[in-house]
């Protein structure tokens, strides 16, 4: 059972990670950078706090507390990062840290505690509280990206008025 959490987990971080994607793949390098206003934040600035938390969080999982000393969460919402290259390298980077922690945990570890500002929780915990909070900025994300993009966006599910036609396609009607 706890086998296939891990793999329930996996695949529920991929989507969100390949939702964030299919968002900023429709957006200028502009785009990416723009915030509406001076106290929100950018797409830009959204994945570098993501790199991260995911590098803090996930590096050292079951032996370290997941807040590094070396983590400068202040610098995360300061965007220094130039270009959609760096920005989707550094994207990458936090990912793989996560999902090569994720692949290498065993159904044994999902009962052993780990800690988060000193704050202690299962493993299973740990990595639920990590999923709304990427889902929560993958939210911002998408947010952000339908803003700008408007009326020529690209759903990332079933487009609006399309669910009845999609029903139909998926029972086979």
């Amino acid at each position: 059972m706890n086998t296939e959490y891990l793999k329930s987990a996996r695949k529920v971080f991929a989507d969100y990670k390949k939702m964030a994607e299919k968002t900023m793949e429709q957006l200028s390098e502009e785009q990416l950078y723009w915030a509406p206003n001076k106290e929100s934040n950018s797409i830009a600035i959204i994945a570098k706090h993501l790199w991260g938390n995911m590098r803090s969080r996930w590096t050292n999982f079951l032996t370290e507390d997941g807040e590094k000393p070396w983590r400068d969460r202040d610098t995360e919402f300061e965007m220094d990062w130039k270009g959609r290259d760096i920005l989707m390298q550094k994207w990458e980077e936090g990912w793989q840290i996560l999902f090569n922690t994720i692949d290498s945990l065993k159904e044994t570890d999902l009962d052993k505690t780990v800690l988060t500002r000193g704050e202690q929780n299962t493993v299973l915990d740990a990595i639920n509280r990590q999923i709304a909070h990427y889902a929560s900025h993958i939210g911002q994300i998408i947010y952000l990206g339908k803003m700008m993009k408007q009326e020529d966006w690209h759903t990332l599910s079933i487009p609006r008025g399309k669910s009845k036609e999609f029903n139909a396609k998926m029972i086979g009607k």
